[in-house]
């Protein structure tokens, strides 16, 4: 658990099985870390705010957070009246009798850890996997674990790897399964981690022409909206921003009304949950980026894509683990208009197998891709383009959150 392999080969079709194989054979069982020692948070970044945020709603008692540039973010009004230490202010006895959750998923964990325990940390778990022992109060899945795989989701994965168009594809699915199985971080130094293209890898920005109309669903604020924007130069034909939660709602119009006329004339705003069907969602709000369907939430109605009439020629999907269920109610409109589309998997098991096959079998004519963004598991978005659009030439754009 929380070992570090590395690879060098490229991850042809036939390598790919091999290395899902030493996967499928560990049937090892893994499960959550218990907060059951004085707790610290190592990271002061977005996910370590989002960390700080979830253990005050949870009445989890953090002592202190750790960061590296501590002296510099202490000037920072997000850090008033929080005790925040560089890692060399915090004496040797205190390091070994505390639990460290590291809130970074920007680097690679197991490298960071090592050298954490160096420093006297005895006891380093990722955020992500503390956070799971919490589900039952709070809906925030990244830090799931997949059980052993039966034979049948053996041969299901097989044939996803399979299918991907690329080597990178199939390494990066590679990374996501043996993470989620076995805790086990994989590099390949042929296939590395992007951390700044979300939603807009190569593949993506060279299809996108000056007439896009482009569905935002689970927009959050507006931030991959803006990177639409820049990343079209402001030359499309529309914008579906689609957002549920209430305060995210505020933010997003914000943001939009901040846009220039031209532009925000044709960024339309939608409150609305998306689901398969129009029967209604459990949605819990009020959560930021964690905000989602799920059983602890208040029954809410719930549209679909195809009952919304839209004409996207993009669609990007981030739903915390709603994607799959949002696309069968799209089917409709991915069939007739042919969007690239994009959909995050790393929030549940659909991820392993269930969504890509899915859409593997839904769309006809299409290449997919599969790639991480971030560590630990996360960040990973599968992406479909139609075998129409070409695969030379290259754009870009930052992602700015």
């Amino acid at each position: 658990m929380y070992e570090r392999f590395e690879f060098h080969e490229k991850v042809t079709g036939p390598v790919a099985r091999e290395l899902f194989h030493r996967i499928a054979a560990n049937r090892t069982t893994l499960s959550p870390r218990i907060v059951d020692k004085p707790l610290a948070l190592y990271g002061a970044g977005n996910l370590g705010r989002m960390a700080r945020e979830y253990f005050h709603r949870l009445g989890v008692p953090v002592e202190f957070f750790v960061d590296a540039n501590a002296a510099r973010l202490r000037d920072d009004p997000c850090w008033a009246c929080v005790r925040l230490f560089s890692p060399e202010e915090v004496s040797l006895d205190t390091r070994a009798s505390l639990l460290l959750a590291v809130c970074v998923a920007t680097s690679p964990y197991v490298e960071l850890a090592r050298r954490l325990r160096e420093a006297g940390w005895n006891d380093v778990v990722p955020f992500y996997d503390i956070a799971e022992s919490f589900r039952h109060r709070h809906p925030l899945s990244n830090g799931w674990f997949a059980p052993p795989l039966t034979p049948s989701e053996i041969t299901r994965v097989e044939t996803v790897l399979d299918t991907w168009f690329d080597d990178t594809s199939r390494a990066h699915h590679l990374q996501f399964i043996a993470w989620r199985r076995l805790r086990q971080e994989w590099l390949f130094d042929t296939a590395p981690i992007t951390l700044d293209d979300r939603f807009f890898i190569p593949e993506v920005m060279v299809a996108l022409t000056d007439n896009e109309s482009f569905a935002d669903v689970g927009a959050h604020v507006g931030s991959v909206t803006r990177r639409f924007i820049n990343a079209t130069a402001g030359c499309f034909r529309h914008i579906w921003a689609i957002e549920p939660d209430a305060k995210n709602l505020a933010d997003l119009n914000a943001a939009v009304a901040k846009e220039e006329p031209e532009v925000g004339r044709r960024v339309e705003v939608i409150p609305a949950v998306m689901a398969s069907d129009s029967h209604g969602r459990k949605f819990l709000d009020g959560l930021g980026y964690a905000s989602q369907c799920c059983d602890l939430g208040t029954l809410l109605p719930s549209r679909t894509l195809d009952e919304l009439g839209l004409v996207p020629t993009y669609i990007k999907l981030h739903l915390e683990g709603a994607e799959l269920d949002v696309l069968r109610g799209a089917i409709a409109t991915i069939t007739h208009h042919r969007p690239i589309i994009a959909a995050t998997c790393y929030h549940n098991a659909d991820g392993l197998y269930a969504l890509p096959s899915w859409l593997m079998d839904n769309l006809y004519e299409y290449h997919f891709y599969f790639r991480k963004h971030s560590w630990c598991g996360t960040g990973s978005v599968v992406y479909c383009l139609p075998k129409s659009i070409g695969v030379s030439g290259m754009k870009s754009t930052k992602e700015t959150v």
